[in-house]
């Protein structure tokens, strides 16, 4: 597997390719600010842009795809179905108001947010029938444990092709990553850094001064070598330029072996089993 550049993809189950490498806008807030920061991340060479209808901010991303140079087929562009819109004609509806809130003929990828009980398999059928009129080039889950997977693909006709889940050096989701290859689901990981909570780590400080590179850099090359896509999020210009440059080093089997070790199963949000829907 090689991750070259900025611009490297993986192959979803179905042909699509994703860029391994993109950008969280959670909590970034539409204006001025998200328009010249998206821009910039453009220039940059992000080309994955991950946002939902819960962040409130699709019409920002909207906006910026539109008045970027980069052309749109150029760009992967995911939005998610948030919890209070599942089920089959509510989900089809809410896919309208993000796409018209995004101002985008097509998306990229669509994903089910949360496993809402009793909800999320009708919501998935929405999302299968988005799919079959190409209104969407991919479609995937977020938070779902094995179990979720294993009952949505029970009476599918179309496996989740991404499953995006919070990922990071505490949290290394040993089985789930494990039964997402052999299902070739490719698994996604948000909160990379863990909210900015492994900054001060020992043992990552430990490897990053190997490489001279920061704590955020050695974690985000950990997940490409791991095979998970990661979308680091930040408001930051100067931040956007430095999660992106972890091409030019590579974490040995050791150090990889190293990372895997500090898991404690901890979690910064909540788990998919205990969540208030």
């Amino acid at each position: 597997m090689t991750f070259s550049n900025i611009f490297s993809t993986t192959t979803l189950a179905n042909g699509v390719k994703m860029p391994w490498f993109g950008l969280g806008v959670y909590k970034i807030q539409e204006g001025d600010n998200m328009l010249s920061l998206l821009h910039h991340a453009m220039e940059l060479g992000y080309r994955s842009f991950d946002t939902a209808s819960l962040y409130q901010n699709e019409a920002g991303l909207g906006k910026a795809i539109q008045t970027s140079i980069i052309p749109r087929e150029e760009l992967f562009i995911t939005s998610k179905v948030w919890n209070t819109d599942q089920g089959y004609e509510e989900t089809l509806a809410a896919f309208d108001a993000s796409m018209e809130r995004l101002g985008l003929e097509y998306l990229d990828l669509y994903l089910i947010h949360w496993p809402v009980p009793h909800q999320y398999k009708n919501t998935w059928r929405a999302l299968e029938k988005l799919y079959s009129e190409q209104r969407v080039r991919a479609i995937g889950v977020s938070n779902f444990h094995i179990h979720h997977l294993q009952d949505v693909m029970r009476d599918s006709n179309l496996k989740p092709m991404v499953n995006q889940v919070e990922y990071h050096p505490k949290l290394t989701q040993v089985e789930l990553r494990s039964f997402c290859k052999q299902e070739n689901i490719q698994l996604e990981a948000w909160s990379p850094l863990m909210r900015g909570r492994l900054q001060n780590n020992p043992t990552l400080n430990q490897i990053a001064q190997n490489h001279n590179k920061t704590i955020a850099q050695v974690i985000l090359r950990w997940d490409l070598q791991n095979e998970v896509i990661t979308i680091p999020k930040t408001s930051h210009e100067l931040r956007l330029k430095e999660n992106a440059d972890i091409y030019d080093f590579v974490l040995t089997d050791k150090e990889m072996e190293i990372i895997q070790a500090l898991n404690e199963n901890q979690r910064t949000g909540k788990d998919p089993d205990n969540f208030q829907f």
